[in-house]
């Protein structure tokens, strides 16, 4: 059986004593908290909260992975770019862009033709009418001199260009003999009251005034040709054609495809090309494919179709 010690109570200056203890702890600790708690050390807790706060959100990449408008048209203009250059490599397009190229040189070939032909009517109408003194049915006539002598020209100059964009070269005496003809009639016409037996006080800015329209015409007529037979010999790659529809599959004949047999006519028309320059001289009996392509105009691979093309010939 335990038996409680009694324990005497405590004095009243005992109390007292503890109670001025216990409020002198308190006392002296509010007092720091009241000194800790002042305005640097609320800025100084924001200042590293906000710290804290911002390395976390640094360590989000999310906005280093969202395009600017600049990056979205720079990426824009890349992609348009690239599919340009696709497009550009295309069969297709390439022929599409060299028959537009094509086309613009003969309007521009065509006007200055058109445009010097008019100027030579001016100087073979002075001279055919510088010595009439009354506007009769001669001096209206002398208008239709230049105009009919430059249709013949045309003629001939419209049906070289046509056949050389077709891989034939047009080439006869009687053609050659036509234009230089044409040619040398405008031209004599045009400077004749300008030469120095003709003239009386001889002036060569003159002389040369009037033959700037034939000589321009003379320039037309020899260039077309020649740009349109270039034209002719380009080589645009393989074209593809699209697969034709189920339901008509059964009206194509047995036989090579289309690309096939485009290929095939293209390579004739260069063989024909080169048989003609081979007969002209121009080209030795048995060309190497270098020189087919430089005298033809084409690509490699078509300059060997026509190498191999002429060796088969010349071996049977």
């Amino acid at each position: 059986m335990n038996t409680a010690i009694p324990m005497p109570d405590p004095s009243d200056d005992e109390v007292e004593r503890a109670v001025a203890q216990v409020e002198k702890y308190v006392a002296g600790h509010a007092s720091i908290a009241e000194v800790a708690v002042t305005k640097r050390v609320r800025e100084l807790r924001a200042e590293v909260d906000e710290a804290h706060a911002l390395l976390a959100l640094q360590a989000d990449n999310a906005p280093l992975l969202v395009d600017t408008d600049r990056v979205r048209r720079t990426r824009k203009h890349a992609a348009e770019a690239a599919r340009l250059h696709a497009l550009a490599q295309n069969p297709a397009a390439r022929a599409w862009q060299a028959a537009r190229v094509r086309r613009s040189l003969t309007t521009v070939a065509l006007t200055a033709l058109v445009g010097a032909l008019g100027w030579s009517t001016t100087g073979v109408h002075h001279t055919l009418t510088r010595s009439m003194t009354e506007r009769d049915a001669a001096w209206w006539g002398a208008w239709a001199v230049e105009p009919v002598i430059s249709a013949v020209l045309l003629v001939v100059v419209a049906a070289k260009a046509y056949l050389a964009a077709r891989g034939q070269t047009l080439r006869h005496r009687h053609l050659a003999a036509v234009e230089i003809g044409a040619l040398a009639v405008a031209l004599t016409l045009n400077i004749w009251p300008y030469t120095p037996w003709q003239a009386d006080r001889f002036e060569p800015t003159q002389l040369l005034a009037h033959a700037i329209g034939p000589l321009v015409a003379i320039g037309a007529v020899t260039v077309m040709p020649i740009i349109w037979t270039a034209f002719a010999c380009l080589d645009h790659g393989i074209l593809t054609v699209g697969p034709t529809p189920t339901g008509y599959r059964q009206n194509i004949p047995d036989g090579p495809s289309v690309t096939e047999r485009a290929t095939d006519v293209r390579t004739a028309l260069l063989v024909k090309h080169a048989r003609r320059l081979i007969a002209d001289g121009q080209l030795p009996i048995a060309p190497s494919a270098t020189r087919l392509r430089e005298a033809l105009h084409c690509g490699t691979d078509a300059a060997r179709e026509v190498r191999d093309a002429l060796r088969s010939s010349v071996a049977e």
